[in-house]
């Protein structure tokens, strides 16, 4: 079932993406880094009966989420063999987890999600179980939901090429507060070392 969805599907990836340059990124991006941080949150309402959890931003976005779809798009187009596609609907992801994963618990010495109680773990960054999730998310991502953000894009593109030099800055005051909040004693001295319940 899962090999004629893929043999039928006509995945966009738009040619204009390098045209259009930074913009196009930034838009898609910080439109996934929103859904991404809906998904993780409303995951954590079904398990946990919790709707807020913690997030490395201050604000409504998980960039981990913004990173994979865009190299998706860029990676995969309508002609790209289906086998490839499973795999970089599954490898992408996961790679983009584990080295935000590695790279949060090396210089804030935390770690915002812990598989180590889920079999087949690797540092309890990732784990085969939620990599396998992936590629149905991704796949559903790809087929179903980005041509809407391409047709939103389309209807708001004259406006967001106005604002999307401030979003870049917003994104990177988020950054640069999120550094100071996590950041260990030794970066940033005088300031209290937060812990992730």
């Amino acid at each position: 079932m899962l090999i004629s969805l893929l043999n039928g599907t006509e995945l966009h990836n738009p040619n204009d993406l390098i045209f259009s340059g930074a913009a196009t990124i930034v838009f898609y991006f910080t439109v996934y880094s929103f859904l991404g941080w809906l998904l993780e949150n409303s995951y954590n309402f079904l398990i946990f009966r919790k709707f807020f959890k913690p997030n490395f931003f201050w604000g409504p976005f998980k960039p981990m989420y913004g990173f994979a779809p865009v190299l998706l798009i860029c990676f995969i187009t309508k002609n790209t063999h289906w086998s490839l596609v499973v795999f970089l609907c599954f490898f992408i992801p996961t790679f983009v987890e584990y080295i935000s994963g590695y790279l949060l618990k090396k210089f804030f010495n935390r770690q915002w999600w812990d598989y180590s109680n889920i079999p087949l773990h690797l540092n309890g960054h990732i784990c085969l179980p939620f990599s396998l999730c992936w590629i149905f998310l991704s796949f559903i991502c790809l087929k179903w939901i980005h041509p809407g953000i391409v047709i939103l894009y389309g209807i708001v593109g004259p406006f967001w090429n106005w604002i999307w030099p401030t979003v870049c800055l917003y994104f990177l005051a988020e950054l640069l507060l999120a550094i100071k909040r996590y950041s260990p004693e030794g970066l940033f001295p005088g300031e209290e070392t937060n812990t992730i319940q």
